[in-house]
């Protein structure tokens, strides 16, 4: 079973989507994805600093547009050979679409505003997310209760995503717990906390008049890595998931006891890829960064 996974926020860099552009129909597709967003993604995919691309409101939308984008190209004709997707976080809205949840422009019109409101929610209160790597798990738990931190992002492979206010990380890297190295990332907010519950209520006003279709491929959710049948369940489960933790360990565990033999890594690819590696150790892997990849992920997805 190949298993086609879009990536979240912080995997975007400048100029990512420059060689993909050369194509007109990918830059075609692209104007499509910017108006559904209302957001120029051609310039931010392509000429865009770094810095304009970490805006949440930017980021959010450019990234799942950059997986739709790869998808289309590596589904041409192969959309039956995919065994199941996942996102993470945000790429989430990415594999609503894949799986037939939320057409391309839905899922790019509410990324949009997931985006925007959960930019306003971070702006609020200072606040930031650390990547924690190995260490005892119960006391890294201990050590975010105690500074009043959340675990945002539970990734497998010995790794916690923390997030809470800027002082406390601050905290926590000055004073580790033993064995554990603490990464700031670059994101502008304590995403998938308590702190974004004012998004999660804006996101679910947009979504209100949002028509579903039940996923047509094996969906699996970010909340326990558990399989939704219902694309009305999945709609709930995205807009919640804006405050509510990032279970990838589950989601690969699920992939594995469900007998996964490939994964694919839409654009732009990497961070799942690796969290694959040692997660799902000796499952076969191919990230889509540039158009040169594509054959490799084709290939995969053709001999599944």
């Amino acid at each position: 079973m190949i298993v086609v996974v879009a990536p979240g926020q912080g995997s975007q860099s400048p100029g990512f989507l420059t060689p993909w552009l050369d194509d007109p129909q990918h830059r075609e597709a692209l104007g499509q994805y910017s108006e559904a967003a209302q957001v120029d993604l051609i310039a931010h995919g392509t000429v865009s600093d770094a810095d304009t691309i970490r805006d949440t409101a930017v980021a959010q939308p450019l990234i799942v547009a950059a997986s739709l984008l790869s998808a289309r190209a590596l589904l041409d004709g192969r959309r039956d050979r995919v065994g199941a997707t996942a996102g993470h976080s945000v790429g989430e809205f990415a594999a609503a679409a894949l799986a037939g949840v939320l057409t391309e422009s839905e899922a790019l019109r509410l990324v949009a505003e997931r985006g925007r409101s959960m930019a306003d929610a971070a702006a609020l209160v200072q606040t930031g997310m650390s990547a924690v790597i190995g260490g005892d798990a119960d006391a890294l738990a201990a050590r975010i209760t105690e500074l009043g931190l959340e675990a945002a992002n539970v990734n497998g492979g010995g790794q916690t995503v923390v997030a809470g206010e800027l002082p406390n990380l601050e905290a926590l890297a000055a004073d580790p717990v033993p064995g554990t190295r603490v990464i700031p990332l670059q994101v502008a907010g304590a995403f998938h906390t308590s702190y974004m519950s004012q998004a999660v209520e804006r996101v679910r006003a947009a979504a209100g008049g949002v028509s579903v279709i039940d996923p047509g491929i094996r969906l699996y959710t970010n909340r326990d890595g558990s399989v939704v049948e219902t694309g009305a369940a999945f709609l709930d489960l995205l807009i919640g998931q804006i405050s509510s933790p990032v279970r990838w360990d589950q989601c690969m565990e699920s992939m594995a006891a469900d007998g996964v033999t490939g994964i694919i890594e839409l654009l732009p690819g990497g961070a799942l890829a690796g969290l694959a590696k040692r997660g799902l150790r000796g499952v076969p892997t191919v990230a889509l960064k540039t158009p040169d990849d594509l054959p490799a992920a084709i290939e995969m997805l053709e001999n599944a």
